[in-house]
């Protein structure tokens, strides 16, 4: 079978990585995605936006991609979609309007009950199939959309889980993956480091070279370098981390932390007017629907300085949170990667 895959983020090419073993060698890729599952038609590193004025200025580029896409269609029996939304949507729209049969299964759903319920019936007018990783998701389509819950992805991939919370002396920091992230959250974290009385584990993506540390990072000679998220996690009495699928994978674990999140102010404030949340972190959108309550705490733009940081983390129970965790995992059930294989399997000629 040929599959054409849409999966621009490095997260949605972990998640990729974890199906295609599922699917076997009898699935042929093509499309966009990670070099080490074959042959992209574009280098992901093209791909990388951050915040809503970069995704303006790369518009041009996007344009020609999709239209690369549509044309592959053609000759593929199935399309996948994986996440990124701004991306995949207007693919899938394109896709469908060309080749009204074809079939179209979107992994990583679009987050429209957050921001753009308007979305919705686009997606079950556009969409074959839909899978959802988030349990709660369902409920916002209409009783006849082809929608379920696979499980999480996070679920196939994280192996590790803490049996208890006895003291290591360790404290993760992952200021994130992207250089305005990190570079936005680090000067908070190197002010907090010497608060601490304890080893300091700081995340740094593996594909960063001395130059990229030296510049995004500053001075890291307090810190002890890894490029082990999960591990580090494991090992560590709590970590401070910048919004995004670390905080799940944290909790998922078991490790306490505290969200962080400092965004362009202007991309804040397109934000915070589009989106109508009450957290920013995926562990506390779960939780809170399932027990109106959050799992850990949050400290975004201003909020976000050294003092606040410590306070909280010397306030925060932990013992709490790691039963919440728990519960947490508990809600996601299973893995994901099985039950997307199925589905894009099923009535394969």
């Amino acid at each position: 079978m040929k599959l054409l895959v849409s999966a621009l983020e490095h997260s949605a090419n972990v998640h990729l990585n974890y199906l295609v073993k599922e699917l076997g060698d009898d699935v042929i890729l093509s499309g966009i995605f990670d070099a080490s599952l074959g042959e992209s038609i574009v280098d992901l590193r093209a791909t990388s936006v951050m915040g809503f004025v970069d995704a303006i200025k790369k518009l041009p580029f996007f344009f020609r991609l999709k239209d690369q896409m549509v044309e592959l269609a053609e000759e593929v029996d199935k399309v996948l979609l994986i996440d990124s939304s701004g991306f995949n949507l207007p693919l899938a729209k394109a896709i469908r309007k060309r080749y009204p049969e074809k079939e179209i299964i979107y992994y990583i759903l679009p987050q429209a009950w957050a921001w753009k319920k308007k979305r919705i019936p686009v997606l079950e007018k556009t969409i074959t199939r839909l899978c959802s990783i988030l349990p709660f998701e369902p409920m916002y389509y209409s009783p006849t959309a082809p929608i379920e819950y696979v499980g999480h992805p996070l679920l196939d991939e994280i192996t590790i889980r803490k049996e208890s919370l006895d003291p290591t002396g360790k404290i993760t920091f992952m200021p994130g993956s992207r250089p305005g992230e990190i570079k936005r959250l680090m000067p908070i974290f190197q002010q907090l480091r010497p608060m601490l009385d304890s080893r300091a584990l700081l995340v740094i993506p593996p594909h960063f070279t001395t130059e990229q540390i030296a510049e995004l990072y500053g001075d890291v000679s307090t810190f002890e370098i890894t490029h082990e998220a999960h591990q580090s996690l494991a090992e560590s009495d709590f970590a401070f981390i910048c919004s995004g699928t670390a905080t799940l994978e944290a909790a998922l674990i078991g490790t306490p932390f505290i969200l962080t999140y400092i965004a362009k102010k202007l991309d804040y404030a397109i934000a915070s007017r589009l989106v109508k949340l009450d957290y920013l972190g995926l562990g506390n959108i779960l939780f809170s629907y399932e027990y109106q309550r959050p799992l850990h705490p949050e400290f975004i733009q201003n909020e976000v300085t050294a003092q606040n940081l410590y306070n909280a983390y010397r306030k925060m129970d932990k013992e709490a949170f790691f039963n919440d965790a728990g519960h947490l995992r508990g809600l996601l059930e299973h893995g994901s990667a099985a039950r997307v294989s199925q589905i894009i399997k099923e009535h394969n000629v």
